[in-house]
């Protein structure tokens, strides 16, 4: 059922509230490791429902299962970590290509760092740095494209913090 409208006339505001919302203060979080992962999800049994689907014979558009962005194909030549597991989509071929885990940060604390891909050593420094921000972990096979949200958690030291300003030479 959709809300009734307001009976106030369209355009029409009330004095001194601005028409934008107040941003939320950040609340300083106790945090005893900055590099200890909070508030993990893990996406196994979504990843375990698709592969059912293809292992079981349910017809997938090409597209549907291996559709990996070409920045995110290039973030794994990259910055991605290889790892010893078998492409689930390539094992059913004759090829047996490894996964490769890029490791991709978000969040307002970060600036013009937010949605980068992030190797390891870089992580384990950016806990120190930033009060808060998500990690996101994505496998890609390089070969077929299958790629996979694995999981995402939270670092941080948990002190609030303007985001930095961006560099002059970063280019819009």
């Amino acid at each position: 059922m959709t809300q009734p409208r307001s009976s106030s006339a369209r355009g029409s505001r009330v004095v001194g509230q601005s028409g934008r919302p107040k941003p939320e203060k950040a609340v300083r979080e106790d945090v005893a490791d900055p590099t200890a992962p909070r508030r993990v999800v893990q996406y196994a049994l979504q990843k375990r429902a698709i592969l059912q689907g293809l292992y079981g014979g349910q017809v997938f558009n090409g597209f549907d299962i291996c559709d990996a962005d070409p920045y995110l194909l290039r973030a794994a030549k990259f910055h991605g970590v290889e790892t010893g597991d078998i492409c689930p989509v390539c094992r059913l071929s004759d090829s047996r290509e490894a996964l490769t885990h890029v490791t991709y940060i978000y969040g307002d604390q970060l600036g013009h760092l937010a949605g980068s891909a992030v190797d390891h050593d870089r992580l384990q420094t950016l806990p120190y740095e930033f009060g808060e921000f998500r990690v996101y972990v994505v496998e890609v096979c390089q070969t077929c494209h299958w790629n996979h949200l694995v999981t995402s958690y939270v670092l941080g030291d948990g002190v609030p913090r303007k985001a930095p300003a961006k560099p002059r030479d970063l280019l819009d």
